[in-house]
């Protein structure tokens, strides 16, 4: 069975960071999320494979490592993985997934609490998770996922997956991931048994969100709560994306769309205090929906793709 410390990425990432970086064991440990253990396994199996003999030599054998490094300096970013190009949007998708599932496979650890929100590239995402070792994991949805469509998109279908695939536990939010008015959203909110999921997601070790943006083909219509018009007035007001079915402008401020905002979940505000705040999203379309998630803070560790990260350098 392939084991965490195996996985080239975070071989080559932990060498450079010991041994061209200069950064302690400790210390990469906690930035990666790792065990000293786990930090020193690691580079001992590098050093038997021979990716590292006085200096890393391996560095070029993970794609795009300089311009993953490049962005994280630039917006101060903890981790950047990009994936290279694709023939389509379903086969971009799919490789963000695979990606995303192996960072997943070594960053959560055991008794983490990992919130996850919707759509079709976090359903990727759990289609990809294979070799999960982390034990005692609670997995909450972020976001209501209680709907008529598209069951398979929503937060409680692909947090319920997750944890049968590492065998932890769900807490499940049994409740829309919108309603109909403010106040409706204000009298659900206290309902005793949405409390448990709400109260999980201010303790989350890990969140993993889907960077989204308002049109034809987002998951917010296709599991049907939201109706052309309304997709039209958000596009005609500048939004730039959306986290978790709230909305925000390039600079990542939400105030403009107040009024949009009656979903059941965590707010978005609350994923600045995330330790592991994961942000997935590719396509030029998304551009400014990445970069809004990005200038709000709501995202520490972003998982896209080479268009992206070269539009994002470029800018």
């Amino acid at each position: 069975m392939r084991k965490v410390i195996d996985d080239p990425r975070l071989m080559v990432r932990v060498c450079d960071l010991y041994y061209n970086q200069g950064i302690s064991q400790q210390q990469i440990a906690k930035d990666l999320n790792l065990s000293r253990p786990t930090v020193s396994r690691v580079l001992a199996l590098a050093r038997e494979q021979g990716i590292v003999k006085i200096s890393i030599s391996n560095v070029d054998a993970v794609e795009h490592w300089e311009l993953e490094r490049k962005l994280e300096r630039e917006y101060g970013l903890q981790e950047v993985i990009i994936v290279g190009e694709n023939s389509s949007e379903d086969k971009m998708k799919e490789a963000l997934g695979e990606a995303a599932a192996r960072y997943l496979e070594y960053t959560i650890k055991d008794g983490n609490t990992v919130g996850v929100s919707m759509g079709s590239t976090l359903y990727e995402v759990i289609s990809h998770v294979m070799h999960p070792e982390a034990k005692r994991v609670t997995f909450v949805p972020i976001v209501g996922g209680v709907g008529r469509v598209r069951m398979e998109l929503h937060a409680n279908s692909l947090a319920e997956s997750l944890s049968r695939i590492y065998d932890g536990k769900f807490v499940p939010l049994h409740a829309p991931a919108r309603v109909s008015s403010r106040n409706i959203r204000e009298e659900l909110l206290k309902e005793e048994t949405l409390l448990p999921a709400i109260r999980l997601t201010q303790k989350l070790d890990i969140a993993v969100v889907g960077i989204g943006y308002p049109n034809e083909k987002s998951a917010i219509m296709a599991t049907g709560y939201f109706k052309e018009n309304e997709i039209d007035s958000l596009i005609n007001r500048k939004v730039a994306g959306e986290l978790c079915m709230q909305f925000y402008d390039i600079k990542g401020d939400t105030s403009p769309y107040e009024d949009d905002n009656n979903v059941i979940g965590m707010d978005i505000s609350k994923l600045r205090a995330v330790p592991r705040s994961i942000g997935i999203a590719g396509g030029i379309e998304k551009l400014r929906a990445i970069r809004g998630a990005i200038n709000g803070h709501y995202i520490n560790t972003l998982i896209t793709d080479i268009q992206c990260a070269e539009a994002l350098i470029s800018e």
